[in-house]
């Protein structure tokens, strides 16, 4: 899908569709079409989809962390006069959506996470990324993945410009000792936000057994798994994502 992106004053994101709106979140290495299935689907249920571009790169080191990038999520909300959002997070930005919902509860009306990052991720290991190495950067890429083949060569080449671009190698690294540090097991149990857990059975960035943690600390959780299914439920199995998410949110009348 080809986005038609607006800028208004400091945000970038794609808009779609009138009604409740959904606010998608994307990953460290993720970007906006990670969300096509999504994005196509829920404006045509009655959805606003909104995916911002988040200053993954573009803030200085000082607010290159979770904390920040929650505020980021919140001050979009502020300027886009949504009262209360549906907040979809993957990866990192499941994680980010996790603290805005801490932070900002009165701002949620549901949360949905995917392959998120807040109580443990196996992140690429302590070399990653390793500069200038394409053949492992592929062999990680591959891994995100149940099926090596949804890694093309575009998803690649964007993870190795990041690699090979020093000032955004740093900020990577920063973000992942961010993760680390805004751990959420001790807030997860006082987040009372009703919250929707998809997670792929195979996902080795994000074990199984980290979905089982987030459900059973999640006071008003629900889980859901889709086989054969790495870390990106909804880049490798999109019409079984938007069905159990779909179903979810009509069960709670959102």
């Amino acid at each position: 899908m080809t986005y038609q992106l607006k800028k208004e004053g400091r945000y970038t994101y794609y808009e779609a569709g009138e009604g409740t709106p959904i606010i998608v979140l994307h990953g460290l290495m993720g970007g906006l079409s990670n969300f096509d299935g999504v994005a196509d689907y829920f404006p045509k249920q009655g959805y606003k989809v909104i995916i911002p571009e988040l200053p993954i790169y573009t803030q200085s080191i000082l607010k290159t962390n979770v904390k920040a990038f929650a505020k980021f999520v919140k001050d979009f909300i502020t300027f886009k006069g949504f009262e209360r959002v549906i907040l979809l997070g993957n990866s990192l930005g499941g994680h980010i959506a996790l603290y805005h919902t801490k932070m900002y509860p009165e701002k949620m009306l549901a949360l949905v996470i995917t392959g998120s990052s807040g109580l443990y991720e196996n992140s690429m290991g302590d070399s990653y990324p390793r500069r200038g190495d394409r053949d492992y950067i592929q062999k990680k890429a591959e891994e995100v993945f149940y099926d090596p083949k949804i890694a093309t060569p575009e998803i690649v080449e964007e993870v190795y410009a990041v690699a090979n671009d020093r000032l955004k190698l740093i900020k990577t690294l920063t973000i992942a000792k961010s993760a680390i540090r805004h751990n959420m097991a001790k807030d997860l149990p006082k987040m009372h936000v009703p919250t929707c857990i998809i997670w792929g059975k195979n996902d080795k960035v994000t074990p199984p057994d980290v979905a089982e943690e987030f459900h059973k600390l999640l006071p008003h959780s629900s889980l859901y798994w889709i086989d054969q299914c790495g870390h990106a439920a909804m880049m490798e199995h999109p019409n079984e994502f938007n069905r159990l998410m779909h179903e979810w949110l009509r069960e709670h009348h959102f």
